[in-house]
């Protein structure tokens, strides 16, 4: 059995785009909709892994932006580097909101929380 986890999001061939420069990561299984401007399902890959699967959310679901504290967030750690998280960092900010900027806690050398421009929580860290 597995577990993996998918994100729906409006925009979502520019999330694809973002998310594959904030983390380095390479389009896998992908299905474009007729009218080729969204994705019905993308798989974004790391080092031949599934990293996080992408779709557009459905016209009727709320994605307005969130800017406060979630119920869930996307934990994104052993990244490797200061600088790896940075680069997530600076990519994932732009036009989202700043929890807490990259700096340490009692449990991480190098982190932060974040909440992308589509609406997306997510804690990454060294």
């Amino acid at each position: 059995m597995k577990i993996s986890s998918q994100v729906y999001v409006k925009s979502s061939v520019e999330a694809v785009d973002i998310y594959c420069r904030a983390f380095n990561l390479e389009k896998g299984l992908a299905f474009l909709n007729e009218e080729q401007n969204e994705y019905e399902h993308c798989e974004l890959m790391r080092n031949g892994e599934l990293f996080i699967a992408v779709s557009e959310a459905p016209k009727a679901c709320d994605t307005s932006k969130k800017t406060i504290w979630q119920t869930m967030a996307f934990n994104v750690y052993d990244m490797g580097s200061e600088e790896a998280v940075r680069q997530a960092y600076d990519i994932l900010k732009e036009g989202g909101t700043v929890i807490d900027p990259p700096g340490s806690c009692p449990w991480n050398a190098y982190c932060s929380n974040l909440i992308d421009r589509f609406g997306v929580f997510w804690w990454i860290a060294v």
